[in-house]
């Protein structure tokens, strides 16, 4: 249920212990929600006219804002250190970690026949995997493990590495992201044997709240023959 939908219902909310009534919403479900890291959707939330302004409008906008944040903190923005920040911190979320909201970065998959008539799983282990939490934009950074069985198609090795790279690169939780993954993989291979597990750290957890610094977050996917246990027990065997 979508958070919309919960504030229309009746329903409480129950998190942390507490019953949250979201007939009333306020800032402390809001708080909940972000501390404890829900998903309210399986696709990124976008906006309908998300993509009107060009990639150098939105970094203007950006540098401007960003500017007003640093000057409200009290920073001096006369500094050498500091003054080329904002547009720094523009260029870096329009081009850089967040570049995975634009459909038009998403990258070219190249599949291939599998001629040499190849059936058992192919899995690629310890992808590097760098996002950002979308409830307090710190990072998330670990590993991605991705298998799939060929259906008769096999993809470029690299493409599954850049494919984890692209849903990485746009405000993220952690249980989307492993979804969409799979989801792009399902679609360009056409076959529903595909899994993939993740396993990260965030600094939202790290670095703020509980400041929990061992910790690692796993979540995973799986679809068509890697649900059946012996195949999941294999695919967990390798990585």
């Amino acid at each position: 249920m979508k958070y919309e939908e919960l504030i229309k219902s009746d329903e409480r909310l129950h998190v942390n212990g507490k019953d949250v009534f979201t007939s009333e919403p306020d800032q402390d479900i809001f708080e909940m929600i972000g501390d404890n890291h829900v998903a309210t959707s399986t696709d990124t939330p976008m906006r309908e006219d998300a993509f009107d302004k060009s990639d150098k409008e939105k970094m203007e906008l950006i540098e401007g804002h960003f500017e007003k944040i640093m000057q409200t903190l009290g920073l001096d923005l006369t500094d050498d250190s500091l003054k080329g920040t904002p547009h720094r911190v523009a260029k870096m979320f329009v081009k850089e970690i967040f570049s995975g909201l634009n459909p038009q970065n998403m990258p070219r998959i190249s599949v291939f026949d599998n001629k040499f008539q190849y059936k058992e799983m192919l899995v690629e282990k310890d992808i590097s995997m760098n996002s950002t939490c979308e409830h307090h934009f710190l990072p998330i950074y670990g590993k991605a493990h991705v298998a799939y069985i060929s259906s008769g198609k096999v993809i470029g090795l690299s493409k599954i590495n850049r494919i984890v790279d692209h849903f990485a690169r746009r405000p993220q939780v952690q249980e989307r992201l492993t979804v969409q993954i799979a989801e792009e993989l399902k679609r360009a291979l056409n076959t529903e044997d595909v899994a993939v597990v993740i396993d990260a750290e965030h600094m939202c957890v790290s670095c703020r709240g509980i400041q929990d610094k061992s910790s690692s977050t796993l979540t995973a996917s799986y679809s068509g023959k890697f649900k059946e246990v012996a195949t999941k027990e294999e695919f967990l065997k390798y990585i």
